[in-house]
């Protein structure tokens, strides 16, 4: 199927609202979790906590997959491969408006605030390094309409 073209895809990735995020664990299996996310200038931005699986694998290997893809037809998808990085630096207010693509910013201010003080807070960025796309709606044989 023909990939999303540039104004598709930026435009898709805006509107989506939840991302499968991957890492490697250390037996070699793949740890997949669906996470909310933020698309800007080129660059995938996740929030989540110092603890959780997906940043002690991050530490021992930062390369990521990042699966985003339509919940109904026409299928598309984003598969987003690239190397994570951790971001501890001005964590709420960005987490604020990550949250904002689903809730209003009052909300989206409690619920950072309310995270935060139950465990520590972190920021993951990841610039892709390659990224494929496909659009089932742009199928010339018809059959996925």
């Amino acid at each position: 199927m023909p990939p999303l073209t540039d104004n598709e895809l930026d435009n898709f990735l805006q509107k989506s609202p939840v991302a499968i995020f991957c890492t490697h664990n250390s037996d070699g299996t793949i740890h997949a979790m669906p996470l909310w996310f933020k698309y800007d200038k080129g660059e995938m931005l996740f929030a989540t906590q110092v603890d959780t699986r997906r940043i002690k694998n991050l530490k021992k290997n930062p390369d990521v997959t990042v699966l985003v893809e339509s919940e109904q037809f026409p299928l598309r998808g984003v598969a987003i491969y690239g190397k994570a990085r951790m971001d501890y630096e001005n964590v709420i207010p960005t987490r604020v408006t990550m949250f904002e693509k689903y809730m209003p910013r009052a909300n989206a201010e409690k619920l950072a605030d309310g995270l935060a003080a139950m465990r520590k807070p972190v920021l993951i960025r990841v610039k892709p390094s390659k990224i494929v796309s496909f659009d089932y709606g742009k199928d010339p044989t018809g059959l996925f309409k």
